[in-house]
Order: structure tokens, then sequence, then C-alpha cells
């Protein structure tokens, strides 16, 4: 797992984004969105309008590396949507990436299998 730097922020952007977006148009909405410099090593966590996927995009000295998270059910539970940016610990961050720790996941019922009909939704993001 791509870990952030330990002095560097991480920062959950706190208005959903279009999940359609790679790399740059994700860089391109923390600059010009956010007022931040995508390669300054900032992590920043992106939310999806329905709550279950999460992407993360972090400069690592080399190049932008986008993170993907897709929840096989129920949602994360995320703050009020809102403009801007919240400043998440490491711990809180780690919390996202294991979904054994994470405490802040709303259970659904399991996804059906393949071909037998769409993931349930949410009723809540």
């Amino acid at each position: 797992m791509i870990l952030p730097g330990q002095r560097l922020p991480i920062v959950i952007a706190m208005r959903p984004v279009d999940f359609r977006r790679g790399h740059d148009g994700l860089a391109a909405t923390i600059q010009n969105e956010l007022g931040l410099d995508p390669h300054s090593g900032l992590t920043v966590v992106f939310r999806s309008k329905r709550g279950d996927r999460i992407k993360v995009l972090v400069w690592d000295g080399t190049g932008l590396v986008l993170i993907y998270k897709r929840l096989e059910a129920g949602s994360f539970t995320w703050p009020k949507v809102q403009d801007g940016v919240m400043r998440l610990s490491r711990a809180q961050f780690e919390a996202l990436n294991s979904i054994a720790s994470c405490a802040e996941v709303r259970r659904a019922a399991p996804p059906s299998a393949p071909g037998q009909g769409k993931r349930p939704r949410s009723s809540t993001l």
C-alpha cells in the first residue's frame, strides 16, 4: 500500500467529484478548485456522490499516483457536503484503506452475483 509522507498533510475534498476524472482532471481540481499544489506531496482523498468509493491522488516525487477504492457493500460515513477540504490524521487515512479496521462504514446487503442485477445502493450518503 502507498502511504503518504508523515509530515505532509492528508485532506479530503469535501465536495464529491465526477469519478470519470483521472490523474490530470483530479490534479486540476486540486489546483483550480481547492487552491492547493497537487505536486507538493499533499495527499488528497476524493469522494463519490454515492459515498461508496474514494480516489486518492498523491505525488510520490516521480509522478502522480491514483488509488481507487470501491466498497462491495455499504458506504463510508462522510461529513456534510461543502466547499473546501478537511484535514485527516494518518490513522483516519489508514482506516479508509483498511475495511477491517474502518468503523465508519455502514453495512448493506451483500452484492449480487455477476449478472444477477445491480449492486445495492445505500439510501444515504
